[in-house]
């Protein structure tokens, strides 16, 4: 069962309607990787969110739309090799405008152009985003000392080789293997960059500036292609549903490890993917609902 003091979404009333939930707005996606955005946004909408809409390039715009009919699907500016192009930041921040969270990397690739986009959305996105997967890695590229400030709420959600990567550090060194280095380094990242940082693993670290949570839910079948995906658009639900970026961000992991849970005592470990997770997301939101 949920801690007692695991953050809640607001219960819902009877005289609502899918605007009172939130808008979602999910950028990624490069040839290739359609799947991986509509993953995100999929659990977006699996998590409660009343509007969900993706942003990808335009040559894989279509691949990306053909996942869920529910997901509003927009192609923007793409180059030759399926990335966004440049100029697609102006799409991206015209739709932003009116999200109430966005979700920012799943599947977005690598390139200069990415590395841009991803810079300008850090800096100018007033709305909670988060920041996951290739836009990990295009701040990286930045380095850390050369983020700058942002406009509004950030969560980051890396894997052990994604914060090293942050840190400058090689991703495959054996500090992958010292989870409480890591654990002191993620909290050092989160006050650097004022930003709530969910450093994914056994016991994921939930950590701000002056605040740090532990997460007891998930087990070892959850290391499979797309579940971080998943918690992407878990956790950009329910910033959109109103609640701060560190409960969001509790929740959300809570929520995330008790659909995997649930998928692995369906499917067993070995068998199930991010799509079993995404399956059993009523489950956990079931259990926290009570």
């Amino acid at each position: 069962m949920p801690p007692d003091d695991l953050p809640r979404l607001h219960r819902r009333r009877r005289e609502t309607s899918k605007r009172d939930y939130g808008r979602v707005v999910v950028a990624g996606g490069a040839a290739g990787m359609a799947g991986a955005p509509a993953l995100a946004a999929m659990a977006a909408l699996r998590s409660g969110a009343g509007l969900v809409e993706l942003l990808v390039p335009e040559p894989v715009a279509g691949i990306a739309a053909g996942y869920d009919p529910c997901v509003m699907t927009r192609g923007l500016p793409g180059r030759a090799d399926g990335t966004f192009a440049s100029d697609a930041i102006d799409g991206i921040l015209d739709r932003a405008a009116g999200a109430d969270a966005v979700a920012i990397g799943p599947g977005m690739g690598r390139s200069d152009a990415v590395v841009g986009i991803v810079g300008h959305l850090w800096e100018r996105l007033a709305c909670p985003a988060v920041f996951d997967a290739d836009a990990l890695w295009a701040l990286a590229r930045r380095g850390l000392d050369a983020i700058g400030p942002h406009a509004g709420p950030r969560i980051l959600t890396p894997h052990a080789g994604e914060l090293l990567r942050l840190l400058g550090e090689e991703p495959s060194s054996s500090r992958a293997a010292d989870r409480e280095g890591l654990e002191h380094d993620a909290a050092a990242v989160a006050a650097r960059l004022d930003a709530v940082l969910v450093l994914k693993g056994p016991g994921t670290l939930i950590v701000d500036r002056t605040r740090r949570a532990r997460n007891d839910t998930g087990n070892p079948g959850m290391a499979t292609a797309g579940t971080g995906d998943v918690l992407t658009g878990v956790t950009a639900a329910i910033l959109a549903q109103g609640l701060p970026a560190f409960d969001a961000a509790r929740l959300a992991t809570w929520v995330h490890g008790r659909a995997g849970d649930a998928a692995a005592e369906a499917y067993g470990e070995v068998s199930m993917t991010a799509v079993g997770v995404l399956g059993h997301l009523h489950v956990a939101f079931r259990d926290v609902a009570g």
